[in-house]
């Protein structure tokens, strides 16, 4: 790459580092709050580190008119995620005195919004440390968001270059200019945080847990300030709570920035939307209903448990209401086929995402009546838009890369030792960034701490390939990419 082009990502991660240097302020004065000020010195030093590399990157400036091209932001992308995670972790060293290897997975599952996690005695943690969790998962969903919208569409494998490209008013009505379109959804998503703040607490939650809970709800990240997760709280209010705003941070936050300019029906009319919401009323019932015939549970409680836990898992959000491996085969083989789902493309939440199942099925319909008709010309159309060639060929590409890189990092967590069911779905979960895998290890009750070093890693490589589309990573590998 050329000087100029370096200079840029530099100046830009260099802002990124700058952004979590302030962001250490906020658990530094929570420490204070609550009286644990032998943490403090933990993130004093770690933001001042992180300020320094970040004043080192954007000191130089920026070249003078320059503007990055679509194939430097691949770079920049997974430069970006990479190295704010790098120094994100340090406090998380100097708190816990955990390993580096620790720390790094921690964080890279905080700010994926993965959830996947390796620490216990989370009810007596330091609270800086709790809401800097928290922090890592809010800043991770946004930046997320931002990515999507703005820059995985220009690099041709984001689920949102299909709304950009088809739709034909998304320059006036939705996103009349990048910076406008970062600004709504910014205070978008800080207004849902807001409310899901007042909610939890009107709920039953301490003001503490309600924050942390809604910054983890909101970016579909799912850590919590309890071992226990959400079934720490009985009152079902929590539980409604935490449904509601999962479901609210699956949604495309475009969508969002349309409803807020005037299109107060753009949420309800979007076929994606009205996908994701039908399957997860129909899986809640369907469930609840199956568990409340096979358990002592009455049907409102069956369906409440039901609801958070495939909520839960579909959104990727990774929360647990209790263990439902115990639910039977049923629910684990059910669980692990929600592992894969996703919500909404543009929103926090990781997976396949809802728009590629139902684009497959339109193909699938197509196929099926070009067999039965040969010489037919047959319209493919996904929300009331013509499907070309290009699209296809992005969803088909991405969806094969999806499998193959599951199946590599689970091969290659099984020659460390670990049994074929926790490296399956250990994973997916991180590919997936949903959190909790299947089995005794890994399971919805229990956590990573346990599994070797080798294995945190690849799951750490799976996280950052999840959250970034798989192909935005591997393109980096390619000599096309590296030729002048």
């Amino acid at each position: 790459m050329a000087l100029p082009t370096l200079r840029m990502i530099g100046f830009i991660i260099g802002l990124f580092l700058l952004t979590i240097a302030v962001s250490m302020l906020i658990p530094m004065l929570t420490v204070v709050l609550f009286e644990r000020t032998d943490d403090l010195s933990a993130f004093g030093w770690s933001a001042l580190i992180t300020a320094i590399a970040g004043l080192a990157l954007t000191l130089p400036g920026r070249p003078a008119s320059f503007s990055l091209r679509p194939r430097d932001m691949y770079m920049l992308t997974t430069a970006s995620w990479l190295l704010v995670c790098i120094f994100a972790a340090l406090p998380m060293v100097l708190i816990q005195h955990i390993s580096y290897t620790d720390a790094f997975f921690e964080t890279m599952s905080g700010i994926t919004t993965t959830g996947s996690t390796i620490l216990t005695g989370l009810d007596q943690a330091s609270p800086g440390l709790l809401i800097w969790r928290s922090m890592l998962h809010w800043l991770g969903g946004i930046g997320f968001i931002g990515m999507a919208v703005a820059i995985l569409p220009l690099l041709r494998v984001g689920g949102m270059r299909l709304f950009q490209t088809e739709s034909s008013d998304w320059g006036e009505k939705v996103m009349p200019r990048s910076h406008m379109a970062a600004k709504y959804i910014l205070v978008i998503y800080s207004a849902l945080t807001l409310l899901g703040f007042l909610a939890f607490w009107t709920a039953g939650m301490t003001p503490f847990e309600a924050i942390n809970h809604s910054m983890s709800m909101i970016s579909t990240g799912g850590f919590s300030t309890s071992d226990a997760s959400i079934a720490h709280w009985s009152q079902p209010a929590v539980h409604w709570v935490a449904i509601l705003f999962m479901m609210l941070g699956s949604l495309p936050f475009t969508l969002y920035v349309a409803t807020v300019r005037g299109n107060r029906t753009a949420l309800l009319r979007d076929h994606q939307v009205r996908g994701f919401v039908g399957f997860l009323l129909f899986a809640w019932l369907t469930v609840g209903t199956w568990l409340w015939l096979t358990s002592a549970n009455s049907w409102m409680d069956a369906v409440r448990l039901a609801a958070l836990n495939i909520t839960s898992i579909v959104t990727t959000t990774g929360i647990a209401l209790g263990d439902y491996t115990l639910w039977g085969s049923f629910a684990v083989l059910l669980f692990f086929y929600l592992t894969f789902i996703g919500g909404c493309s543009g929103s926090t939440a990781g997976g396949l995402k809802i728009f590629r199942f139902q684009v497959a099925y339109v193909l699938l319909k197509a196929n099926l009546k070009q067999l039965v008709h040969p010489r037919a010309v047959i319209k493919q159309q996904y929300n009331g838009h013509n499907l070309d060639e290009d699209i296809v060929r992005s969803l088909i590409t991405f969806s094969f890369f999806f499998a193959i890189t599951i199946a590599l990092i689970a091969m290659g967590i099984t020659l460390t030792g670990v049994d074929w069911v926790t490296a399956l779905t250990g994973a997916a979960t991180a590919v997936c960034n949903v959190g909790p895998g299947l089995g005794p290890i890994i399971g919805p009750v229990g956590n990573f701490a346990t599994l070797p070093d080798a294995a945190k890693w690849l799951l750490t490589i799976g996280m950052l390939l999840g959250r970034l589309e798989i192909l935005t990573v591997l393109v980096l590998f390619t000599r096309t990419f590296w030729k002048h």
